[in-house]
């Protein structure tokens, strides 16, 4: 049985499953806060929709390890290191970076204005998966 691509698999499943949750999280705080108030729907679901990057980022890194692998330059065993790792990463910046989505909309609903403040807090959430992203690409 060829073990070879767990890693890569560990990167994109790991990315997808906070995506997933990060998204869900900010998703209900959006639904509940647009039958309250009647302007910026639009926006509440794209701050909902910002954990989902983290998939993208598991994703390419799935195929450029499996290339890797396959090319004989990344071992199996480091590449299931670096999949865990990172894609645990992506897994927690994508929560917690719906966890933050949440609370901008909430607190957006009661004060438009700040709506734009609320991005710079998921940007800097974001950066820590992008930072895993970066780290990984110089590993493989």
């Amino acid at each position: 049985m060829d073990f070879s691509m767990i890693g890569p698999a560990l990167s994109l499943a790991l990315a997808c499953i906070g995506s997933s949750i990060g998204c869900g999280i900010a998703g209900m705080a959006s639904h509940a806060v647009m039958s309250r108030v009647e302007e910026n729907h639009g926006t509440f679901i794209g701050m909902s929709a910002v954990a989902s990057s983290q998939s993208i980022y598991g994703f390419v890194l799935m195929i450029l390890m499996r290339n890797s692998i396959l090319a004989g330059s990344l071992s199996p065993l480091t590449g299931i290191g670096i999949g865990l790792s990172v894609g645990l990463a992506f897994m927690f910046s994508s929560i917690f970076q719906g966890m933050c989505a949440a609370s901008g909309i909430q607190a957006s609903a009661k004060q438009p204005a700040i709506i734009g403040k609320c991005f710079a807090a998921l940007g800097i959430v974001e950066s820590f998966a992008l930072f895993a992203f970066v780290f990984a690409l110089l590993l493989i």
